[in-house]
């Protein structure tokens, strides 16, 4: 019966992992082909089919232009085939498009023009960004922002703040000149400053007064990983229900929400990658399917279905950023293609292409084993610490 207990556990919380992570992948996975899709069906490209996942075809249909959509076995991606694309990368099939009839080049995607050819390509990582832009919006639209007033209810001892002389009560106007209106926004800009020095301007009962501080560099462990982020040691005054307020935003306004807040996981990711590069941040918080789905289950247990389509927001954003990364096999490296062809006015030989998606495909498989054996390594670690 304890054996029958444990896999009926065990099950459950797979459901409870693998629900959330699939409902969430999907709307991103589709919304980035279907910019794909309708930018392409716009240049006149033909469309012989829409998949949702690789592999066998478990369910589909054929509309009235041809073009086959389907939902397939492996759920981790989707593909848009074109008229003349050899498989799923877009790579051309040289036989077929050598015999094609005047009527099938007019639709083939090799055969339109390469400014065409770009903006179909770049249609799906736009399209990630404009999803985000339209989930951060609606979200500042329908539900306004809680603001906690950037107050200080007390300064934790022989912390950053203490140095720079901090003092409860202080309320932060804004740091190094950009105005501060929430505790929020005064965290993310120190979380992301580490060993910085930053000047800030804080209201001191009634009177300006400007300190200059360092944020400490602190390592904490999230979902996705361990992360090096700045801290003050700054402690909010959020019991005093005085110091909240709901923030309400017109429709062009939440526009502009939505925006900052997309350009803010952009801007946060490529600091991660260039700390990574110079060795001040840790691999440890690239994450793969296996963990995205663990957050995606605690995500869905604690906040629902809105926390959830916030959270495919922020992967949204992650697969356009990575489809962007200029390497044969993802979308950055197609255009690096069409980009070398506009130069050159002719595009890369067969051989040339054909060494440059072998060596895409490589990257791409390399980074798809080191994400996992992290989350393997990560759910190794989470499982003996429930252990003991």
């Amino acid at each position: 019966m304890e054996f029958l207990g444990a896999m009926g556990a065990t099950a459950t919380s797979l459901v409870g992992y693998v629900v959330p992570f699939l409902f969430v992948l999907t709307i991103v996975v589709f919304i980035h082909e279907l910019g794909h899709f309708l930018v392409g069906r716009w240049c006149g490209v033909g469309v012989q089919a829409f998949s949702i996942g690789f592999g066998k075809e478990l369910i589909g249909w054929t509309d009235r232009r041809g073009t086959r959509w389907k939902l397939s076995a492996i759920p981790l991606g989707g593909y848009v085939k074109f008229a003349g694309d050899a498989n799923a990368a877009s790579m051309p099939d040289r036989d077929v498009l050598d015999n094609l009839t005047p009527e099938e080049r007019r639709v083939s995607f090799f055969h339109k023009s390469v400014g065409r050819r770009a903006a179909i390509v770049a249609a799906g990582p736009i399209a990630n960004f404009l999803l985000a832009i339209a989930i951060f919006g609606g979200a500042a639209y329908f539900n306004g922002r809680q603001v906690l007033v950037p107050k200080v209810a007390a300064v934790q001892e022989n912390s950053a703040a203490a140095r720079a002389g901090f003092q409860a009560g202080d309320i932060v106007l804004s740091i190094d000149g950009r105005p501060i209106t929430s505790f929020n926004d005064m965290q993310r800009i120190v979380s992301g400053r580490a060993e910085e020095e930053l000047t800030f301007v804080v209201d001191r009962a009634g009177s300006q007064t400007r300190l200059t501080a360092t944020p400490d560099l602190r390592e904490i462990t999230t979902p996705f990983g361990k992360q090096r982020l700045g801290m003050l040691g700054l402690q909010a005054a959020s019991n005093d229900p005085a110091n909240w307020h709901v923030q309400r935003f017109g429709l062009i306004e939440a526009v502009g929400v939505g925006v900052s807040e997309t350009w803010f996981i952009v801007t946060r990711t490529y600091d991660y990658v260039a700390k990574l590069v110079t060795g001040r941040e840790s691999t440890d918080q690239l994450s793969g399917p296996i963990r995205i789905a663990e957050v995606s289950g605690k995500v869905a247990s604690m906040g629902g279905i809105f926390s959830l389509i916030n959270l495919a927001a922020i992967l949204s954003v992650s697969i356009g950023l990575i489809n962007l990364v200029p390497i044969p096999m993802l979308d950055g490296g197609h255009l690096l293609f069409y980009a070398i062809e506009a130069l050159r006015g002719r595009p890369l030989s067969e051989a040339a292409q054909e060494i440059g998606f072998r060596i895409g495909l490589a990257i791409v498989v390399m980074l798809m084993l080191f994400v996992t054996w992290n989350d393997l390594t990560h759910l190794g670690l989470a499982l003996s610490q429930r252990g003991t």
